[in-house]
């Protein structure tokens, strides 16, 4: 009995190539805007030592607790409070979420670096920084920060970067490290999300949820800080 063989008809396998081939397009634009990230801040990430001094940190908030910051966003603060006892910055400027009464991340972030001894004066609150590129914007255009030191977890620190820069703010980031658990895992893998918005924010520069008046706080807090200390 002779054996035959059936053969794939050519509009079979051609569908499947185009398959494979949409697959890998799918794949190549979904990582694209994260190599996007990693490539356009390359040597811009430092440590609270390395990092050169700026008049001004921007810490991005990251969460409260019954009122009080995060593990994570403490984190970020201690780094920030550190980077002014060093004399690597002047003035703290955190910027967070304040759309409900009930819930003031920069007032809770003032706290805590008062806390840790960074004078009152020396901190200013943007309280409508809703996301990171309203923050950036902001800072910028409410707050007139042309080059600040961010800081802020290490798996969101390129796109924080990457967005400031965009938004005219000449920026180092230090990267705030933590053990690997599930949380941590949980923000790398919203970060490759993230990083489609991003680069869809740098072509588009939408205004910022909340824009307002100019304010005066960062350059107020600067002034202060550059007076001779009273005898």
């Amino acid at each position: 009995m002779r054996r035959t063989t059936r053969r794939t008809p050519d509009g079979t396998r051609r569908g499947r190539r185009r398959l494979v081939r949409g697959a890998v397009l799918a794949c190549v634009l979904a990582l694209a805007p994260a190599t996007w990230l990693h490539t356009s801040t390359a040597g811009s990430l430092r440590t609270t030592a390395d990092v050169p001094a700026r008049d001004v940190a921007v810490v991005f908030g990251a969460g409260l607790w019954k009122g009080r910051p995060t593990p994570y966003l403490a984190h970020r603060l201690d780094a920030a409070a550190e980077l002014y006892r060093t004399g690597k910055v002047k003035v703290v400027l955190v910027t967070g979420d304040n759309g409900r009464v009930e819930y003031d991340e920069p007032d809770a972030m003032r706290a805590y670096l008062v806390e840790q001894g960074v004078p009152t004066t020396r901190v200013v609150s943007d309280h409508a920084g809703f996301d990171t590129w309203d923050s950036c914007v902001r800072a910028k255009r409410i707050f007139g920060v042309d080059r600040a030191v961010l800081v802020t977890q290490d798996f969101h620190i390129r796109r924080a970067v990457a967005l400031c820069r965009a938004a005219g703010v000449d920026s180092y980031g230090v990267g705030v490290g933590e053990p690997r658990d599930a949380v941590w895992y949980q923000g790398q893998v919203r970060e490759l999300a993230a990083a489609g918005k991003a680069a869809a924010d740098v072509v588009l520069r939408p205004d910022p949820t909340f824009l307002g008046h100019r304010e005066p706080g960062v350059a107020q807090a600067l002034a202060a800080a550059d007076r001779p200390a009273a005898d």
